[in-house]
């Protein structure tokens, strides 16, 4: 299902839904089995929510009842407030799963100039749509993150950022938004994701720190040159050592499970060094979040038809990676917050990492 996505019977809604954006998923939020799960909605997938239920079509059009229940999830009460200067909620931040509020503070990327972007990324399709602001202010996520709390229930705070010039890559703004936060909803979970900052400035990671972030992610994507250079040319440019630094810097700052990155399965890597490469970050107290490249209109990647794995390769190098995250006595929802902890995005959380 988290390659070949779920159709929905004529009729059916699915209301929560994240097209779209920075980042590799493009979904439609659900409860499966009371787990958190996002999905890519396809009308040729063999799975196919019918009142409640999980279905799936076998090749002979006989219709299989997989005794899961499947609910969706409501638009959320805060979705329909809007800010004293005229920006709606639903502009500044959105809901994920059922309980995660998620906000890219900066909605621009220098990385995004067509030699240099991220070829599964479309964070500058939704600002140009008017889904979203270019940036937004810790004064409005703040507002926003306590009228989330009290009116739908929201257990933690997710803040990205696209890439900027300075050397702190953006890791400053996210300080002052989550210090706005912070003094706000006090105990609000809060995970931050940027870049790593260039090599002399890791104090912008201790920023983060004092400002009240409780986790923090830094994503990669890939530990293979090869496959950086080719989905991740502007990215790419930054040594993995560098990476290395930031993650081993955040880990001393943070703690053990509370720094991750995603790893992309899909993108040509070969899925044994993928999975000793997963190991390594686990080693080092890094949580390697793993999920299925999913084509997202808008994209590069998509544009040139790259396709989604295969659902053997996804299970395969899911169930090592989980494996060894259980060895290692490391779990998503041990994590206060994040990607990780929210699991949605990713079956590591089902198979049990």
């Amino acid at each position: 299902m988290a390659v070949r996505g779920v159709a929905v019977d004529l009729g059916s809604t699915i209301p929560l839904r994240r097209p779209g954006g920075a980042g590799p998923s493009d979904d439609g939020h659900l409860l499966v089995d009371g787990l958190k799960t996002t999905l890519p909605i396809n009308p040729s997938s063999p799975f196919r929510l019918r009142d409640g239920r999980l279905v799936r079509t076998g090749p002979d059009g006989g219709i299989t009842d997989l005794g899961v229940a499947v609910d969706t999830v409501a638009r959320p009460a805060f979705y329909d407030l809007t800010t004293a200067d005229g920006v709606r909620y639903e502009q500044l931040a959105r809901l994920h799963g059922n309980d995660v509020l998620a906000t890219t503070v900066v909605q621009t990327c220098v990385r995004y100039g067509e030699a240099d972007r991220c070829r599964f990324c479309a964070i500058e399709q939704s600002l140009a749509g008017g889904a979203t602001t270019a940036v937004k202010t810790p004064a409005q996520l703040a507002e926003v993150a306590e009228a989330a709390v009290r009116l739908d229930g929201v257990r933690q705070l997710v803040m990205t950022t696209g890439t900027s010039n300075g050397r702190d890559r953006g890791a400053r703004h996210l300080a002052r938004c989550t210090a706005a936060v912070r003094a706000a909803v006090p105990t609000l979970p809060i995970q931050v994701q940027c870049e790593p900052p260039a090599p002399d400035d890791l104090a912008a990671l201790q920023a983060l720190k004092d400002a009240g972030a409780d986790a923090i992610g830094i994503h990669v994507e890939s530990l293979d040159d090869a496959v950086r250079r080719r989905w991740m040319p502007g990215k790419a440019t930054v040594p993995l050592s560098q990476y290395w630094a930031a993650w081993e810097e955040s880990v001393r700052l943070f703690g053990r499970n509370a720094v991750s990155t995603y790893l992309i399965v899909g993108l040509g890597e070969d899925p044994d060094e993928l999975v000793a490469g997963a190991e390594r970050l686990i080693d080092a107290g890094v949580y390697p979040f793993v999920v299925p490249y999913r084509p997202i209109p808008g994209t590069l990647a998509f544009a040139d038809g790259d396709p989604a794995p295969e659902p053997a390769l996804l299970a395969d190098v899911t169930a090592r990676v989980a494996a060894a995250l259980r060895a290692a006595g490391m779990r998503g929802a041990d994590q206060a917050a994040g990607c990780a902890a929210c699991g949605a995005c990713s079956a590591l959380s089902a198979a049990g990492g």
